[in-house]
């Protein structure tokens, strides 16, 4: 809830805001449990690359989000 609107985080980031860099598995399986994403916007956490991970609304769904909010993230084709 603390990734302001149009910002991503990465996963790395999350866990270091935790102060505990070892917790990134633990932050992805916490995004990943969200079930309220209206209220907890998930998709704003991203791979460390800037590349999208899972999303449970799938990665086109969490690209439009970002894009609708003009969040900058790397496409995966852009990644090859």
């Amino acid at each position: 809830m603390r990734i302001p609107y149009g910002e991503t985080r990465s996963y790395r980031q999350q866990a270091e805001a935790l102060g505990n860099l070892k917790a990134i598995r633990a932050v992805a399986r916490a995004n990943g449990a969200n079930r309220i994403a209206v209220v907890i916007p998930c998709h704003r956490v991203i791979g460390s690359d800037g590349s999208l991970t899972g999303y449970a609304g799938g990665l086109d769904m969490k690209a439009r989000l970002l894009s609708l909010e003009g969040a900058r993230f790397v496409q995966q084709a852009e990644l090859l």
